[in-house]
């Protein structure tokens, strides 16, 4: 079930199921809290589960202002203080991991533990500045072909037969997302701030869950910094969208989280 709660002139949109301890679940860019369904299925029986809409995506609107990740962070937090959540896991896919960073920033008393999934911890670099930058001028004018072309370059190859189904099913809704919110999306996470030292010194309990074959998020420089630094981490075999191409492990990946 769908609840809102207003946000500066829109609402937000979310879901809740379950009672015990909170989790809260953030999607990533160009997706939707409808993401999240199967942790719903899964985790609602022994945790308290909220998945959140962000800022542009699903159904909550764009606001008339930027979207940095803070503005997400501080979205995300109202939504917990309307629960009364004093305390709360969060697990991040992508743009949702440099959320639930700036939450654990910003809002040290709230975030009890936190999970980047298919996400990191640094900014980008000029490059990827640039090819975003790119990407919002595209935007403007050709929409649709910049979303399907960038959506299937996120699976593994093989995924891209395996999941077929579900990869349609999902781009349909990334193809829903509105122009604004691409762009904003997109400017957010330009101008997103570098979190390595923090995440490295954070002192809660944290993990990371990468994708061997993601496309966009190389393992192997992460997998170094989490074994530098002491991180727990878990890398499965396929792409980017571990929810999808490799479902039933990342379930049991995030029941050792989710103790």
């Amino acid at each position: 079930m769908t609840n809102t709660i207003p946000y500066k002139n829109i609402d937000i949109h979310y879901a809740l199921s379950g009672k015990g301890q909170a989790v809260v679940l953030l999607h990533g860019f160009l997706e939707n809290k409808e993401m999240w369904q199967f942790a719903h299925d899964e985790f609602s029986q022994s945790h308290q589960i909220i998945s959140i809409d962000l800022l542009g995506h699903g159904k909550t609107e764009c606001l008339s202002s930027n979207h940095r990740m803070e503005e997400m962070a501080h979205a995300v937090k109202v939504v917990c203080n309307h629960l009364k959540i004093e305390k709360v896991s969060i697990i991040g896919h992508s743009m949702g991991g440099y959320v639930a960073l700036e939450l654990a920033k910003n809002y040290p008393d709230l975030v009890s533990a936190i999970c980047l999934m298919n996400s990191n911890y640094y900014a980008d670099d000029e490059d990827k500045k640039i090819l975003r930058r790119r990407a919002n001028e595209m935007a403007k004018t050709q929409f649709q072909s910049l979303v399907r072309m960038s959506f299937v370059n996120l699976f593994a190859p093989s995924s891209t037969t395996t999941f077929k189904n579900e990869i349609d099913s999902v781009l349909n809704q990334a193809l829903q997302t509105p122009i604004d919110g691409y762009i904003k999306g997109q400017e957010g996470m330009i101008n997103r701030n570098d979190y390595s030292d923090f995440f490295a010194k954070l002192s809660i309990s944290k993990m990371v869950i990468l994708g061997k074959k993601d496309p966009v998020m190389p393992a192997d420089p992460i997998e170094a910094f989490c074994k530098i630094n002491a991180i727990p981490i878990k890398v499965l075999p396929n792409g980017h969208m571990s929810h999808i191409e490799d479902k039933n492990s990342l379930i049991e990946v995030l029941k050792t989280f989710l103790v």
